[in-house]
């Protein structure tokens, strides 16, 4: 990746920069993860890492009796999960297709943030009224936990809880927002942190030109990468191990109750398995093909700000800025450096590879910024100001917009705790110790998670779908 190196006229981003027309997408088959993928602002400011390449050249251990395959937050917050659950570090090991924290977890905006009533309606249309409210409930949950986890263990990780706003800048996403709102209340929601702001007041409270209005409600903002490594190194300083640069390639049954895991570095045969991949899953879950669970890569940006932005000036809450349902930009600022993170919100593609970007989306992100904060002169005014890096990543999108948890039941033995549609933070931190429990003899119910986020093979069941293991 490229970067600015100066100010208004140095705004290009020129290495790894793809077309602004892409080609029609072709079928995309599941895939590994890309060796060469580009580094995010969160990778960039983590490279001293101790655990980054942990045993990259060595041989894997010839068994396990758990297996966590991905290495980002969900993978992580399980072998977190399952020590605090008395098992054994030694018998759980982690390994990693590239180096740690390459995924999701490293490639994202940056918000800790429920959907308050935001998707109310599609959740309903498609899970039922009941589902729905406890898919809003889980979010809340799960801002709790992480938060609760942070304060506790005192994680080094940039987290700061603060409002977020939801800004409608064109009358069809007020109507949107109006109608889920609706929905939600008559089903009996909670709006007691929930508070709606409506023109001049808009603009007042987010300081956006142009705001239609504004909702607002309790969310976080985090450096996500440092919370994955914290609990990665956790983990291995009680005994848990990790291998990077080590994807598993092949998954067959093994002697009894086990599972044979195909490496390039050996092979390892575990009791049982937790797929961490979100959108890679497929790759080694044949029945979860690009139809139901396809990557959509998503753009991000990294600006120095500028003194509208520095000081006192620092933005004190987390954004989503909406044009349309699929158009939108996920805005924070970083509570230590004051870096401002810019998510250009809409796809770049159906694909596996996060090792470009594209310099429309760069120049929209500029433009947008602009446009939404008109003093905020983005684009710098003196050297070391303004763009600083545009990175990529997948978000992993189900046909029914809920994860993939818990066991997988045509796999004896294999769990699965990924899909998260973009809202990985939102839900890991509910979702991984729940399968935990399941892994451990518990039932469904002791999960305390939405029935319809429960993995059913009749969700990804089809006619040509079926398992190769």
């Amino acid at each position: 990746m490229g970067a600015s190196i100066g100010g208004p006229s140095e705004n290009k981003l020129s290495l790894h920069a793809e077309p602004a027309q892409l080609p029609s997408e072709p079928i995309v088959e599941p895939s590994l993860p890309y060796p060469d993928s580009c580094l995010s602002y969160w990778h960039r400011t983590t490279r001293g890492f101790p655990h980054l390449n942990s045993n990259r050249d060595l041989n894997v251990p010839r068994s396990t009796q758990y297996l966590i395959i991905g290495s980002g937050i969900a993978g992580a917050y399980t072998a977190f999960s399952l020590l605090e659950a008395c098992i054994k570090p030694d018998d759980v090991l982690i390994i990693e297709a590239r180096e740690a924290v390459s995924g999701s977890s490293g490639r994202n905006a940056g918000h800790v943030r429920p959907d308050a009533f935001r998707g109310f309606s599609a959740y309903a249309a498609a899970h039922g009224v009941d589902q729905a409210l406890e898919i809003m409930e889980n979010e809340d949950v799960n801002l709790n936990r992480i938060s609760r986890l942070v304060l506790e263990q005192d994680i080094p990780c940039d987290f700061s809880l603060k409002p977020t706003f939801d800004i409608n800048l064109t009358k069809e996403t007020v109507d949107d927002h109006a109608r889920n709102l609706d929905e939600y209340v008559k089903a009996g929601g909670n709006m007691e942190t929930i508070k709606m702001y409506e023109g001049e007041e808009a603009v007042e409270k987010s300081g956006v030109h142009g705001a239609i209005n504004a909702y607002e409600w309790p969310a976080a903002s985090i450096h996500p990468a440092k919370l994955a490594q914290w609990l990665l190194s956790s983990v291995i300083e009680r005994g848990c191990k990790l291998w990077t640069h080590c994807p598993a390639t092949k998954i067959t049954r093994g002697k009894g109750s086990e599972w044979d895991v195909q490496t390039p570095r050996g092979l390892v045969s575990a009791q049982k398995i937790v797929h961490c991949t979100n959108a890679y899953a497929g790759f080694l879950l044949p029945q979860l093909s690009t139809n139901f669970l396809t990557p959509i890569r998503i753009q991000v940006h990294s600006f120095v700000p500028t003194d509208e932005f520095s000081g006192k000036g620092a933005l004190r809450s987390t954004m989503a800025l909406r044009y349309e349902a699929q158009r939108f930009y996920a805005l924070i600022q970083s509570q230590s450096d004051g870096m401002i993170i810019f998510g250009v919100a809409k796809a770049s593609g159906i694909t596996f590879d996060e090792t470009s970007f594209r310099q429309d989306l760069v120049d929209e992100a500029i433009q947008q910024f602009t446009t939404l904060f008109p003093n905020s002169e983005i684009n710098g005014q003196k050297h070391g100001e303004g763009l600083d890096h545009a990175w990529t990543g997948l978000i992993a999108v189900t046909p029914d917009k809920v994860p993939y948890v818990g066991a997988i039941d045509e796999l004896p033995g294999q769990y699965i705790c990924a899909g998260f549609n973009g809202h990985g933070m939102a839900r890991i931190f509910t979702c991984a110790p729940g399968v935990v429990k399941l892994m451990l003899g518990g039932t469904w119910s002791d999960t305390g998670l939405p029935e319809c986020f429960q993995y059913r093979h009749e969700r990804v069941e089809t006619s040509d779908a079926e398992s190769e293991q």
